[in-house]
C-alpha cells in the first residue's frame, strides 16, 4: 500500500496503417480515458469508416491490450446516421455505461464503452475537437475508472490545504483506505469484477464527500480523502460511516454477489513541522494497523 507509480497522462497519435487515426475536426471518435497501459491514455480513434472492428488481434481496426480483451471483441457500426456498439461474441462481454451490450447498443455523445480493462469515451457532434481537448484536461485530474481525483491532483491539493491549515490554525485530517482482500476478488471473480468493485466503492464514498473535501485514488485499490477544517472526532465519524456503507452495499457483478469491506487509517495535522509526506505516512501507518488488527476497521 502507498507505493505506486504516479499517474502519467500521455496524448499520442494513432499511426496504425489502414486503421483509425486522428483526422479532421468534427469526426465522431473514441478516446481512451482509462487503460492499464499508461501510454494508451488520451489516444483518439476517429470513426471514419462504416465498420470499425476492435479486439486484441492485429487484424482489427483498433487494437487493444488486456487479458480480458478477446481477439475479436466488438464492432462499431454506422446505422442510419448513428453509431452502434455490437459485441462480437467476446468472452467477457462489451459494456456501454456499465450495461452489458446484448447484442448491440446505440451510442450517444459521452457514452463510456468498457472493453476488457480499457474504457473509451464516444464523442460526437460539431464540437468534437473541443470535447476532445476538454477530455484530455479532465484526464489530468480525474481517474477514468473510478471518477475520483488522480494522485498528482491529490498531492497538489494536500499541499495547499496544509498551508491553509497552518496559516489559519485550523484542523486538517487525512483518511487513507483500501479494499480488503482485493487480490482475492480479482483471482476469484476476474479483473472486470475487480474494476466493478473499485468503481462502486468510489461511488459510495463520493456520495458522502462534501464540496470542500478531496477524494482521490492514491493507487491500485488504495484511496485518500482530505478533510479540511475537520478535527479527529469528525474524521472518525465519517470513516466509520464509510466503512459501514461499503460493508452493507450489495456488490453484484454478472449476477454474482461479492462481499466487500474496507480498512481505514486516519492522521491529523498536529504541528507546523508536519509535511504532506509525513501526514500521508502517518495515515498509511494507521491503515496498516487496521489491516494487522483484523481489517474492516478504522484506526487513528
Amino acid at each position: 500500500m502507498g507505493e505506486y507509480d504516479e499517474e502519467k497522462t500521455c496524448v499520442t497519435q494513432i499511426v496504425k496503417p489502414g486503421g483509425a487515426a486522428d483526422g479532421p475536426a468534427g469526426n465522431d471518435c473514441l478516446v481512451v480515458i482509462y487503460s492499464t497501459d499508461q501510454k494508451a491514455l488520451g489516444r483518439r480513434f476517429v470513426l471514419d469508416t462504416e465498420t470499425v472492428r476492435v479486439g486484441r488481434g492485429s487484424d482489427n481496426t483498433i487494437v487493444l491490450d488486456g487479458d480480458s480483451v478477446s481477439r475479436r471483441h466488438c464492432i462499431f457500426e454506422k446505422r442510419s446516421g448513428s453509431w452502434w456498439c455490437v459485441d462480437d461474441t467476446s468472452t467477457n462481454g462489451s459494456y456501454v455505461n456499465d450495461e452489458r451490450v446484448r447484442p448491440g447498443s446505440e451510442l450517444k455523445n459521452g457514452d463510456k464503452i468498457k472493453i476488457g480493462p480499457n474504457i473509451l469515451k464516444y464523442l460526437s457532434g460539431l464540437d468534437v475537437e473541443s470535447q476532445y481537448h476538454e477530455e484530455i484536461y479532465r484526464m489530468t485530474i480525474i481517474d477514468g475508472l473510478t471518477g475520483a481525483h488522480v494522485k498528482r491532483y491529490f498531492l497538489e491539493c494536500l499541499e495547499k490545504e496544509l498551508n491553509r491549515a497552518r496559516r489559519h490554525k485550523r484542523p486538517l485530517c487525512l483518511v487513507m483506505f483500501d479494499i480488503d482482500h482485493f487480490k482475492k476478488v480479482n483471482d476469484t471473480y476476474g479483473h472486470l469484477a475487480g474494476d466493478h468493485v473499485l468503481k462502486e466503492s468510489a461511488r459510495i464514498v463520493q456520495g458522502r464527500v462534501r464540496r470542500d473535501e478531496i477524494f482521490a485514488r492514491y493507487g491500485g485499490e488504495e484511496f485518500a480523502l482530505i478533510l479540511p477544517e475537520t478535527p479527529m472526532e469528525g474524521a472518525i465519524n465519517l470513516a466509520e460511516m464509510l466503512r459501514t456503507k461499503v460493508s452493507e452495499a450489495p456488490y453484484l457483478f454478472a449476477d454474482q454477489p461479492i462481499s466487500i469491506t474496507i480498512s481505514l487509517g486516519i492522521a491529523q495535522l498536529v504541528d507546523d513541522r508536519m509535511s504532506s509526506t509525513d501526514l500521508i505516512q502517518a495515515a498509511d501507518d494507521k491503515l496498516y494497523a487496521a489491516k494487522r488488527n483484523g481489517r474492516n476497521r478504522v484506526e487513528h
